[in-house]
């Protein structure tokens, strides 16, 4: 990534300890594409290769390149996934650079994602093989409908949500009402969903039961006095997040399902770096309040230099996502 980021682990292997890819094209590697990288006086970018398996995720173009100009090794970024998962990371690769999957080879990866991964929803499909969500869903209802109707698909942030979330929201306001002593989390566990939903279908009733005709100007209550001010008819309100700033959480948790990320070792660094950092206010409140207080100093000065170093690495990570847009 350059400037503060971790560097990607690379290593020069032999050529003939690499396997041909598991490809999502569908006519193989194309020669004419290969000459051409080939005969470039540029340096040939590192392939990207299954550790488990040694097989090519990304790069065959790159590979037979190496092998016309009589290369005996290539450089290599290594990823750690299963078969699945490693055609998942080539499709995506696939679609972002190098020569275009055509739509059929796009057409052909989202029906074999959809085989692999049914619980997916249908824009985090789209995401990866480049195509519409609607294009996938309309692939998904030629290929399953014969099969058992799913009940939950995941998103690209990685969260499951049920496909009919109205009978979902149903079920939860019931045993909102049944078991009224219950916390958020156990109502969750049951409904299947996570306790943020269950908050919010909590509050929806809340606010629903509050009058909507208000008292007639002037009246006041009984044993009231005219200069009090009037109650809110609840007390609960439901806390919005600042505007413009993201759930941290949940952008916590769609990196951590991202391919490109997850597979990759460098990319697993930053994600654990990344979590290790994301505290929430409560937390930083309680652990500021347990510091001994002969190291408040150290503590402070590492704080302010941690800070410091993820200021440096938020600008480098910027100023590279400003020249890919240029």
């Amino acid at each position: 990534m350059g400037g503060t980021t971790v560097p990607a682990v690379l290593r020069r292997l032999p050529l003939t300890d690499v396997v041909q890819p598991d490809s999502p094209r569908l006519s193989g590697v194309d020669d004419e594409h290969a000459r051409l990288l080939a005969n470039s006086d540029a340096a040939l970018p590192p392939i990207l290769v299954n550790r488990r398996t040694m097989r090519v995720v990304d790069g065959a173009h790159r590979l037979m390149a190496a092998r016309l100009r009589g290369q005996q090794a290539i450089e290599v970024d290594f990823c750690d996934c299963d078969n699945d998962e490693a055609f998942v990371l080539a499709v995506e690769k696939n679609v972002r650079h190098g020569l275009p999957l055509s739509r059929a080879e796009r057409t052909a990866a989202a029906e074999r994602i959809i085989g692999s991964y049914p619980e997916w929803s249908d824009r985090a499909i789209a995401a990866v093989a480049g195509l519409s969500h609607k294009t996938v869903g309309t692939i998904r209802r030629r290929l399953t409908k014969d099969s058992e109707p799913v009940t939950h698909r995941r998103g690209r942030d990685g969260r499951l949500r049920p496909v009919d979330g109205a009978a979902v929201r149903a079920r939860v306001s019931g045993l909102l009402v049944d078991r009224q002593g219950a916390s958020l989390r156990e109502i969750a566990r049951e409904a299947g969903v996570s306790p943020d939903t269950v908050r919010n279908v909590r509050d929806d009733s809340r606010r629903a039961e509050i009058p909507l005709v208000s008292e007639p100007a002037g009246a006041a209550a009984p044993g009231r006095e005219e200069s009090e001010a009037p109650k809110p008819a609840s007390t609960c309100v439901r806390t919005q997040p600042e505007a413009g700033v993201p759930d941290r959480s949940a952008l916590v948790r769609s990196l951590r399902s991202d391919p490109s990320l997850r597979f990759s070792e460098s990319g697993r660094v930053l994600l654990r770096l990344l979590t290790a950092y994301a505290p929430d206010s409560d937390d930083l409140a309680r652990l500021s309040e347990n510091v001994p207080i002969h190291r408040a100093a150290g503590i402070a000065q590492l704080a302010r230099e941690y800070g410091r170093f993820w200021q440096k690495f938020a600008v480098a990570v910027e100023q590279r996502q400003q020249q890919a847009e240029i």
